[in-house]
């Protein structure tokens, strides 16, 4: 069981994403990191077909980082937990941890720092209020309570 502030999808290893042997190939995590990141914008009712028209923003990802802990394997069936572990003025961090399904090891877990740009210029824009608030459901407490802070 997962905590609630956690966004979770169930996602299978499929054939293009393994090697010969067939184990996943690291390049293949971020199909499934791009996977979880969409379905959590899509749960808080700002897919990305609507959320940059609505909010004139970009967030395109400026670091990624990942750990790899076990190898998942083709047909495995994988949960991929995602959540904002921290926002910041410009910039937020959003978080994922990979298991095989109803297992506690993680397999691998990664984070990529999303930076909110004026879709226009580029340049970079505080994070909308609108979107932070959504978010909410899916920070991390730690984070949730630094937000708080920051915006009173």
């Amino acid at each position: 069981m997962h905590e609630p502030w956690k966004f979770c999808i169930e996602e299978r290893v499929r054939w293009g994403d393994v090697d010969a042997a067939r184990i996943i190939f690291y390049g293949a995590y971020i199909r499934f990191f791009e996977f979880a990141e969409t379905e959590l914008f899509r749960a808080i009712g700002l897919p990305y077909s609507r959320l940059f028209d609505q909010l004139d923003i970009w967030l395109p990802r400026v670091h990624l980082e990942c750990d790899f802990y076990r190898a998942a394997q083709l047909d495995d069936l994988l949960e991929v937990a995602t959540y904002v572990g921290h926002f910041g003025h410009k910039s937020m961090r959003i978080n994922f941890e990979v298991r095989r399904k109803g297992e506690a090891n993680l397999i691998a877990e990664a984070h990529f720092v999303l930076v909110a740009v004026k879709r226009e210029t580029m340049k970079s824009v505080p994070i909308p209020e609108e979107l932070k608030r959504r978010l909410l459901p899916y920070t991390h407490p730690a984070a949730r309570a630094q937000s708080h802070a920051v915006s009173d």
